[in-house]
C-alpha cells in the first residue's frame, strides 16, 4: 500500500507517550483473564472429543461466574473505573491484559514512526480452517491504527477502515501487525497497517480517523 497520494505528517519533534499498552500482571484480575484464555482456548481443543464430563464442567463455570457476578459493581460503576485516569486502557479486546478475549497484542512504538507488534492466535479466532477469521483480522488492525495514531501524537475515533485480504493468515505462528499514521489534514487523520506471516503480508488496511474523543464516564 502506498502514500504518494497523501501529504505526509509535519516533521517536528512528536511527544511520544512512555506506553501504548498495559503490561501484564501476574496478579489480580491479569491473571484471571489468562486463565479464562486458557479455558477458552481448552474448550474449543476439548469440544465433545473427550472423556471429560462437561456437564460438570458447565456447572463450575456457571457457580464461578454467579459467584462474579454477585460480588460485581454495577455497569455504570465499573465504566468508571475502567476509564479512571489519563492513562492507557487495561480492558479493549485487542491489547487488554484484563480482558479475557483479547490475545492480548502488545504493540511497542519505533523510531520511524509507527508500532509494531507479535501474536500468535489459535482456535478462538478461527474463521477458515486453520486460518483467522477475517473479523478478528479486522479488529486487530483497526486497534493497532487506533495505537499507532496515539505513537503519532494525535488520535482519534475510526471514521472509515478499508481492508484488503492478500492471502490467508494463519493460526499457531508468529504474527506482525503493524501500523503508522501517515497524514493529518485539520481533523482528517490517515493510517495505514498490516498483519504479516512469515514475511509476507496477508491483510492490509488503510483507515480514516476524525480527532474527537467521546467523554470519559464519571
Amino acid at each position: 500500500m502506498t502514500a504518494e497520494h497523501h501529504t505526509p505528517v509535519p516533521s517536528e519533534p512528536v511527544a511520544r507517550p512512555e506506553a501504548l499498552v498495559s503490561t501484564a500482571r501476574d496478579e489480580g484480575v491479569d491473571a484471571a483473564a489468562a486463565a479464562a484464555r486458557r479455558l477458552i482456548d481448552a474448550l474449543l481443543r476439548a469440544g465433545d472429543h473427550t472423556d471429560t464430563d462437561m456437564a460438570d464442567v458447565a456447572k463450575q463455570l456457571d457457580a464461578l461466574a454467579d459467584q462474579l457476578t454477585e460480588r460485581a459493581p454495577g455497569p455504570e460503576d465499573r465504566l468508571v473505573t475502567m476509564w479512571q485516569g489519563s492513562g492507557i486502557t487495561r480492558h479493549d479486546p485487542v491489547t487488554g491484559p484484563e480482558n479475557a478475549i483479547a490475545p492480548p497484542l502488545t504493540l511497542a512504538g519505533r523510531e520511524d514512526g509507527s508500532v509494531q507488534g507479535t501474536v500468535t492466535l489459535g482456535f478462538p479466532y478461527q474463521g477458515p480452517p486453520r486460518c483467522v477469521h477475517g473479523g478478528v483480522s479486522a479488529l486487530l488492525l483497526d486497534h493497532t491504527l487506533g495505537v499507532a495514531n496515539h505513537w503519532a501524537g494525535l488520535s482519534g475515533m475510526t471514521a472509515e477502515l478499508t481492508l484488503r485480504y492478500l492471502r490467508p493468515t494463519p493460526l499457531f505462528e508468529p504474527l506482525t501487525v503493524t501500523g503508522r499514521q501517515i497524514s493529518v489534514d485539520g481533523k482528517k487523520i490517515q493510517t495505514i497497517g498490516s498483519i504479516s506471516a512469515g514475511g509476507r503480508e496477508c491483510v492490509t488496511a488503510q483507515g480514516l480517523f476524525i480527532a474527537k474523543q467521546l467523554p470519559r464516564p464519571s
